[in-house]
């Protein structure tokens, strides 16, 4: 389950300049929803929500008066590596767990999750306005 308390921020060093703060998180996991992507994959069945999904998420964002400490992002995204989560719901969460936390000006998250049954996805959603650079 997402634990969005192990969220951790510090002030932003230049809150009167609009910068753009951009992170890659290569090892995003969660679960399929749906159970098990093979009927004769018992193993997959045993896992509570299903075969593990993978992604690299793309966090980037304008900072207000506070940035993500990132260690605590790192433990916040692995507490999705047992839960059973959409795509498009896991970006939205962790768009609002992160623009909850932070304030942003601007912020996007990119999921860019692995190729599962022959499709690609890529999800993004943003909220606030983007400064230009």
């Amino acid at each position: 389950m997402p634990r969005p308390e192990l969220l951790e921020t510090f002030p932003n060093p230049y809150p009167g300049r609009a910068y753009e703060i951009a992170m890659e998180c290569p090892e995003f996991t969660s679960l399929c929803p749906l159970g098990g992507i093979e009927s004769d994959a018992a193993e997959l069945r045993q896992l509570e929500g299903g075969a593990p999904d993978f992604a690299t998420m793309h966090i980037r964002y304008v900072p207000g008066d506070v940035c993500v400490e990132l260690k605590s992002l790192k433990l916040y995204l692995w507490s999705f590596r047992n839960d059973g989560i959409f795509y498009e719901r896991a970006v939205n969460r962790i768009l609002d767990d992160l623009s909850e936390a932070t304030k942003p000006a601007w912020m996007e998250v990119v999921g860019d999750f692995n190729i599962r049954g022959g499709i690609k996805s890529v999800i993004t959603a943003s909220v606030g306005v983007r400064t230009p650079r």
